[in-house]
């Protein structure tokens, strides 16, 4: 009788970082580079120290200096040192610390990452990893807020999903995050994995000991239901979690679906789910122009229109920046609260 693998309760940062520690070791041309990865530029410690602290925390001990690289405050360059090592033979794993910091290297991961391996006519791999969080701070009833305002606290999940040639995945739970940060490292093109920096030490969960992948380009369902659909994205699925047990409390039984890959997305699984609920709300972090919500009603709009009885909902954070004040920052993104509403509108 086979026994079950051992497993251990890891924050989502502790998984990432299991994850990447279990790719070193099988894989010697895997780096990692970014600020502060190896305890800070141009500073002997034997540890990284500060806010990313445990994004790093272990490697530059077992791994060196010369696998684990800190950078200074140059985006720009360093993104683009990322996409030169990958073309020539390394897998490096590029620490971005805030999704907010793409505009300073946009270039190098727009006409470059995601564009070389076919400007190259096939012949040059591209296995890029690039770490990168995301998020506003939660409301005050959940655990490890910390506001960052505007600048560091956006969404921009969907700018990234709109370049052919990446792949983009958001892990929800430690399970997945270790897993989806492992197949990332495997593929032979420009992943980029986007923590919701709330989750990071906020969410804990089972994780094997051993090497397992998540398949990129999957969705999942998380709980069955007949009534509606929700589609949540990172942190977003647990608000959508928590909304569905308040409605299960009135007997509206809401499925919920983890898209855990934006691009690509996987259709398929929402889809089919809409097929049998009927309706379909998409709650999203981000502000609603040009969102992945809205991405994802016009597909099932387009491809499902004739399943559904009632239009989709779209729940999102405002068409307004993140406020600078942690009090604002903690009504900023969607609650279970607005979700629930959301659900109630459509069914009348």
């Amino acid at each position: 009788m086979a026994t079950a693998a051992p497993t251990r309760d890891l924050t989502l940062t502790q998984a990432v970082l299991e994850a990447i520690q279990l790719e070193m070791r099988r894989d010697p041309t895997i780096i990692m580079i970014g600020e502060d990865v190896a305890g800070g530029a141009g500073r002997e410690k034997p540890e990284p120290e500060g806010w990313f602290a445990a994004r790093g925390r272990g490697l530059v001990a077992e791994f060196g200096r010369e696998r684990i690289i800190d950078t200074p405050i140059a985006e720009m360059g360093f993104v683009g040192a990322g996409v030169g090592a990958a073309m020539t033979g390394l897998r490096p794993i590029v620490d971005l610390s805030f999704i907010d910091l793409i505009g300073v290297c946009f270039d190098q991961i727009v006409n470059q990452a995601a564009k070389m391996h076919y400007m190259m006519g096939g012949k040059v791999p591209m296995p890029l990893v690039i770490r990168t969080t995301y998020g506003s701070r939660p409301g005050s009833t959940q655990k490890y807020g910390g506001g960052a305002a505007a600048q560091h606290s956006q969404t921009m999940y969907s700018v990234l999903a709109h370049i052919s040639g990446l792949k983009v995945v958001v892990p929800t739970t430690p399970y997945n995050a270790k897993g989806l940060m492992i197949s990332a490292i495997r593929d032979n093109g420009p992943v980029v994995i986007l923590e919701n920096k709330f989750l990071g030490l906020g969410s804990r969960g089972p994780v094997p000991e051993e090497a397992y992948t998540v398949p990129i380009g999957k969705c999942e369902v998380v709980r069955k239901g007949r009534d509606v659909t929700l589609c949540g994205i990172g942190r977003m699925t647990r608000m959508c979690l928590d909304a569905a047990a308040t409605l299960a409390a009135d007997g509206i039984e809401a499925e919920v679906i983890d898209v855990l890959t934006l691009a690509p997305l996987d259709e398929d699984t929402i889809l089919e789910s809409v097929a049998h609920t009927r309706r379909l709300v998409v709650v999203d972090e981000d502000t609603p122009t040009a969102s992945m919500a809205r991405d994802i009603a016009a597909r099932v709009a387009d491809k499902g229109f004739d399943n559904l009885d009632a239009p989709i909902k779209t729940v999102t954070s405002p068409e307004a920046p993140v406020p600078f004040a942690a009090v604002l920052e903690q009504l900023y993104a969607p609650t279970p609260a607005d979700i629930v509403a959301a659900v109630r509108e459509q069914l009348g």
